[in-house]
């Protein structure tokens, strides 16, 4: 089994739903941007060739604290310990989305290849998504 990890620093974008206009249906800028910086990311430990068997995707995305938590010890050391879990938005598919994206023709050919996928939501006074890639060479 082929592992492949990456940390993508920073506030993960969730995909924003396009926007369809007289000339196209586009990407939110944010999406778009977000995307490209989760290419750049990824191109520093891509592999020499593109995979193209069957991927098994883990993101886990690690949301900022709010203040509400941060300025409670108690609060901040169940999130810490991941007891305090985010439940509000956005979505946990709408930030694998983006991230899954931004790695298609990267690290692998489509989307599609991936069969199965774990995504999770913590809390971290380090903001980052850990994505962890495995696959078999066939």
């Amino acid at each position: 089994m082929n592992v492949l990890k990456i940390e993508i620093p920073g506030d993960v974008q969730a995909q924003q739903r396009p926007r369809v206009t007289r000339n196209g249906t586009f990407d939110p800028k944010e999406s778009k941007d977000y995307k490209s910086f989760v290419r750049l990311v990824a191109s520093q430990v891509a592999p020499d060739t593109l995979i193209t068997e069957e991927i098994r995707l883990s993101i886990d995305v690690y949301r900022k604290m709010p203040k509400a938590i941060s300025n409670s010890k108690k609060k901040h050391q169940q999130a810490v310990d991941g007891v305090l879990r985010p439940t509000t938005k956005p979505d946990i598919d709408n930030l694998a989305k983006g991230i899954k994206d931004g790695l298609s023709k990267v690290i692998w050919h489509d989307d599609s290849q991936v069969t199965e996928l774990v995504a999770r939501k913590w809390y971290s006074d380090n903001p980052r998504a850990e994505v962890t890639i495995e696959w078999v060479e066939k």
